[in-house]
């Protein structure tokens, strides 16, 4: 059977852990692609860009924990996502043990960058007083 389609990567056959990456780099996909346009009409529709700085992230956007864990979903779904892509590209490309040591760097890089990105969203200060 032919690993590639026309349109990709075909679905892996049986189940398992490479069963649930293929699902979840289509699902973060299609959540990056909902939460990018929604990002996009936020910040350009209902905001007047021209007023948009950091005080305005800080005391308007991040004031509300809805948007906070929007923003954090949107910044996990490109991490999970483009991480997972390129761990297929290694998968691809790379034999042996180089092939280990990327893929291992690249779920220390993943897990750094989460935890770097949740810090930030959940430990910004909720009001844009100085201080």
């Amino acid at each position: 059977m032919t690993l590639y389609t026309r349109s990709g990567r075909a679905r892996p056959q049986g189940g398992g852990f490479e069963l649930a990456v293929w699902y979840l780099v289509r699902l973060t996909g299609l959540a990056l692609f909902v939460l990018a346009l929604a990002h996009f009409s936020v910040l350009h529709f209902i905001y007047d860009p021209a007023i948009q700085n950091a005080d305005f992230i800080i005391s308007k956007r991040w004031s509300s924990m809805f948007i906070r864990a929007i923003d954090w979903l949107f910044l996990m779904s490109v991490l999970v996502h483009a991480f997972l892509g390129m761990r297929t590209v290694v998968d691809d490309y790379v034999r042996g043990r180089p092939r280990i040591a990327l893929t291992m760097g690249l779920y220390l890089l993943a897990f750094v960058l989460f935890a770097l990105g949740t810090i930030v969203v959940a430990t910004m200060r909720l009001s844009g007083a100085a201080g």
